[in-house]
């Protein structure tokens, strides 16, 4: 029997994710489209959201907080191409993006002294191998993968290196230790669910110290040029931005910030993510076919959270034939509109995606676990579940 339960938003997509409950597209009716981005409405706009920016995340004081081209993947990149070259870089990779940031590292740079310390799908490699007198670049929580780091004890106080760190599925879900990080990156279209294209960056005074001070030995594209004649471009940071921003994204960036404040800040944020993970933990727990990815507990993720199949109905099916339920049960569950895009990544091992950011009500949660029971009692063949 299908469940009588439904969630009141089927998208549970790991980016874009799920708008803020109760959001409609009316909300952005005070957008400032047709407007410059450089009259005093549109930059007051693009001050508003650093400004916002800074009070929910409880940003120090002196670090800059810039809106940048190019989503997330803008941000990593101007961070590697303007920071990397005077020191060895140590690169974490256990997931298609921080993998992807190894392979710019090593073919695009072509820097030299590099050690990439790797792991698998739901596992992450030994953090304390980390020198400190190395840059580090990393994801402070792996979107394709459901691993995050456990904390930022592995990260030395006095170090020498600078820590560059991919936030973007953590950044309003997880609490960052600002002082542990000097360059830290995220998209809206993730724990806030607001509208892709444009990317944050945040420079703590290490970072601003290493661009004033280094000039990288490959040309810069004018998107990833963050100084002027050796000094920092302090506009990109008071609001100005490189290139033309959408004044939409913007004014949707600003609902989603102001919904933040309104429900408790980033506390309450974390408290709605970590409630989502609990629940779905519940039903695994329950659930003799489905099983974290990530073994471990301490770096399970709570946004982005990644589940194989397990059990005896599938210990005799090859990869390629689980890929193939995948694709059945998460087509079964579009079809009934029950969830959107929760199949496993493409280059993960075979199972389900699930987003739990802090847009995503517990509720909606706790009713897909049913119609999930329900999906995979219909895809398989009921003599093989056991």
């Amino acid at each position: 029997m299908k469940p009588e339960l439904i969630p009141t938003n089927a998208c549970f997509s790991s980016g874009p994710c799920a708008k803020r409950p109760g959001w409609e597209l009316q909300d952005l009716k005070d957008a400032a489209v047709g407007r410059s981005h450089r009259s005093a409405l549109g930059k007051g706009k693009l001050q508003e959201v650093i400004e916002r920016t800074r009070s929910v995340l409880a940003i120090p004081a002196d670090y800059r907080v810039g809106i940048v081209p190019a989503s997330d993947t803008g941000a990593v990149e101007m961070a590697l191409w303007s920071l990397l070259g005077p020191r060895g870089v140590d690169a974490l990779a256990w997931e298609s993006f921080s993998k992807g940031w190894v392979g710019d590292i090593q073919q695009q740079l072509k820097l030299e002294d590099v050690r990439v310390f790797a792991a698998d799908y739901g596992e992450i490699p030994c953090l304390t191998q980390v020198d400190g007198d190395r840059d580090v670049v990393f994801a402070w929580n792996g979107t394709t993968s459901g691993v995050k780091v456990p904390d930022a004890e592995w990260i030395s106080h006095d170090r020498k290196g600078l820590t560059i760190c991919d936030a973007t599925s953590a950044a309003f879900a997880m609490q960052l230790p600002w002082e542990k990080l000097d360059v830290i990156t995220y998209s809206w279209q993730k724990v806030m669910g607001g509208e892709a294209a444009h990317g944050v960056l945040i420079l703590g005074p290490r970072a601003v110290e290493r661009l004033e001070s280094y000039i990288p030995p490959w040309p810069l594209p004018k998107i990833f040029r963050l100084t002027n004649a050796g000094a920092l471009n302090e506009g990109i940071f008071k609001g100005g931005t490189i290139n033309t921003p959408s004044m939409l994204c913007i004014e949707d960036a600003l609902d989603g910030l102001k919904w933040a404040a309104e429900i408790g800040g980033l506390a309450k944020l974390i408290e709605r993510s970590e409630a989502n993970l609990a629940s779905l933990a519940a039903w695994v727990a329950q659930t003799d076919w489905i099983d974290f990815l990530a073994a471990d507990e301490r770096i399970r993720s709570n946004t982005s959270m990644c589940f194989k199949f397990a059990g005896a109905c599938f210990k005799t099916l090859a990869q390629t034939e689980q890929k193939a339920v995948q694709k059945q049960l998460v087509g079964l569950l579009a079809a009934e509109e029950i969830a959107y895009d929760i199949g496993a990544y493409r280059e993960a091992p075979a199972g389900l995606r699930i987003w739990g950011g802090a847009t995503v009500a517990t509720a909606d949660i706790k009713a897909l676990t049913q119609w999930l029971d329900w999906a995979f009692a219909e895809v398989i063949e009921p003599e093989l579940v056991v």
